[in-house]
């Protein structure tokens, strides 16, 4: 199920309408309903809430607009609702268009002193071994912080609980450093994936030196091919956080800069880490082709081995197998060049002792080669 969802992601831009107005909205089969939640804080505040409506949503942040809002909305298979908050968020169409058709690559948009922001966020899947990743769309605004997501579970939760102990001092600041931090966690969830990736490239090589099969070398490939998603991804996120740094100061204070630097420097990190993946990826292949190939060397080896035992035994049997008679029929004459040893009394069991003695000599002769220690 998970592949299936997986191909479908991947070509879900591929679905679009052709010849459509930009900037129209077009609600996908699968989008969740929407669920409304809400964040209001600062430093002697916090309050949170999941809404029932989007009207009850938009009037709890407009009757507060001394505070900090994280306006959350998760899922938006209501297109009434998309439109309502393009008009009361000042969003444009082709930004919501964007939000819609899920499979943007990230990157950031600057309309006025409001900033669009599109980062994916990762998840393994360990039981298919595939690289899972879901569109996290962010506007920033005067007092509010704006996410949009299709799925209702995110990798976001240890920032909330952040917010809700009032640990650190997410409190204390502007709307643009919860983005800040926002972008910051969904950067740290990339890690724990890059160590299960890290872990499976392990396990594969494990089962390369073990047994190698064509299964196994399927999913090297697999594997590659998750390394390149996950590498298209990280490079955008990288080009993000860089044309993050060079904003005015209007938009994002050189105080908050120090921060986005240090998510930056993560991204760096983070494509490190893929190249690394990608070339032990590579390594891997190498190394079943390798493994396969001397493998294939040890069954030729057995396969000569006993060639070379059943060749002189071949010779011996076919040069006494050689039906000619020892006399001749008409007139009784002895051959005298016959094949004696034919009508000797015990030359079945001196040539049995004979063809076993070669058979024992060769095996020793081998033995002293060195060509039985690998087995």
């Amino acid at each position: 199920m998970a592949k299936k969802k997986r191909h479908r992601s991947r070509h879900k831009i591929l679905d679009r309408k052709l010849g459509i107005s930009p900037g129209s909205l077009f609600i996908p089969a699968e989008a969740h309903a929407p669920r409304y939640f809400l964040m209001s804080f600062n430093e002697q505040l916090f309050k949170e809430q999941e809404l029932v409506s989007y009207a009850e949503l938009v009037q709890q942040v407009k009757s507060q607009p001394e505070v900090t809002h994280w306006v959350d909305i998760r899922g938006y298979a209501d297109l009434t609702m998309l439109e309502l908050l393009k008009q009361d968020f000042d969003i444009h169409s082709l930004q919501m268009e964007d939000v819609i058709n899920d499979y943007q690559r990230p990157k950031v948009d600057e309309l006025d002193d409001r900033l669009f922001i599109i980062t994916r966020m990762l998840r393994w899947r360990e039981e298919h071994h595939t690289l899972e990743d879901v569109q996290l769309s962010v506007f920033s605004g005067p007092n509010y912080v704006l996410t949009l997501q299709s799925d209702y579970e995110d990798c976001l939760e240890p920032l909330r609980e952040r917010i809700r102990v009032g640990k650190g001092i997410i409190r204390q600041r502007p709307p643009m450093y919860v983005v800040y931090a926002i972008l910051d966690v969904v950067l740290d969830y990339y890690f724990p994936v890059m160590g299960a990736i890290g872990a499976y490239i392990e396990e594969l090589e494990q089962k390369i030196l073990d047994k190698p099969s064509k299964q196994t070398l399927r999913e090297i490939l697999d594997l590659k091919n998750e390394l390149i998603k996950l590498r298209r991804i990280a490079w955008p996120e990288r080009d993000k956080m860089n044309e993050l740094l060079r904003m005015d100061e209007d938009i994002i204070p050189d105080n908050l800069k120090v921060y986005f630097r240090d998510a930056y420097d993560h991204t760096i990190q983070l494509i490190d880490l893929i190249d690394s993946h990608k070339e032990m990826s590579t390594s891997l292949v190498e190394l079943y082709m390798s493994t396969v190939s001397n493998r294939m060397n040890e069954i030729m080896k057995v396969l000569t081995i006993i060639s070379s035992i059943f060749i002189p035994l071949s010779f011996i049997a076919g040069v006494y197998g050689m039906n000619f008679s020892r006399e001749d029929p008409e007139t009784g004459e002895v051959f005298r060049l016959s094949m004696p040893e034919l009508y000797l009394p015990y030359s079945y069991p001196i040539l049995m002792v004979l063809m076993t003695t070669l058979v024992l000599v060769q095996l020793y002769l081998f033995y002293k080669k060195g060509w039985f220690n690998s087995f």
